[in-house]
């Protein structure tokens, strides 16, 4: 397959789509891209895409530093893959969001050259919507720990019987989201 036949078939797909070489030049870039980034492809070709995403990861470090072979260190070339990871990416607004990063590596039999293919996903709100659960998760575990260390004194303020309820399914392990809706909480 040529490089010019890989990125036709890239602007096929309803992902945010684009090839980087491994010194990171933006080589491609298709109109889900655009949509989800705010990037024109003619704003974003040949530059290095560690300048227009700023991308960071889990822990707030720089993720693509290195290069986007970073991504395929772990991988052994036999595992079936190189493994998807999140991403929070800088938008051309200057705001940031979520990603999940699918990574294919392209061999140019003709040229040699090696070019990567990501395949990102907007998985903004899920990382949020864990994000909050996880906050009211820690506030939960903190009043039961505060119970426990005052048994004899009642919270100034009894819990309402819909807080009760939230907490209860909380405790099941559903997500902020699955809470809301089942409850009937808007946002």
């Amino acid at each position: 397959m040529l490089e010019t036949e890989l990125f036709t078939l890239l602007e096929q797909t309803a992902d945010a789509a684009y090839t980087v070489t491994e010194g990171g030049e933006i080589c491609s870039w298709n109109r889900a891209a655009e949509r989800l980034f705010g990037y024109s492809a003619s704003e974003v070709l040949h530059r290095n895409i560690d300048a227009v995403l700023e991308a960071r990861d889990t822990l707030g470090t720089s993720a693509l530093a290195g290069g986007p072979e970073a991504a395929t260190r772990r991988w052994d070339g036999t595992s079936g893959g190189i493994p998807n990871f999140d991403l929070e990416v800088r938008t051309r607004s200057g705001g940031r969001i979520w990603v999940n990063v699918s990574t294919i590596v392209f061999d140019n039999q003709r040229t040699g050259r090696r070019l990567f293919v990501r395949l990102e996903r907007d998985v903004d709100q899920r990382r949020r919507n864990e994000e909050r659960s996880y906050r009211m998760l820690e506030v939960a575990r903190q009043l039961v720990a505060l119970a426990d260390d005052e048994p004899h004194h009642a919270p100034v303020e009894p819990l309402s019987e819909q807080e009760r309820r939230i907490l209860k399914l909380f405790a099941e392990g559903r997500y902020s989201a699955t809470i809301a809706r089942k409850l009937s909480i808007s946002a």
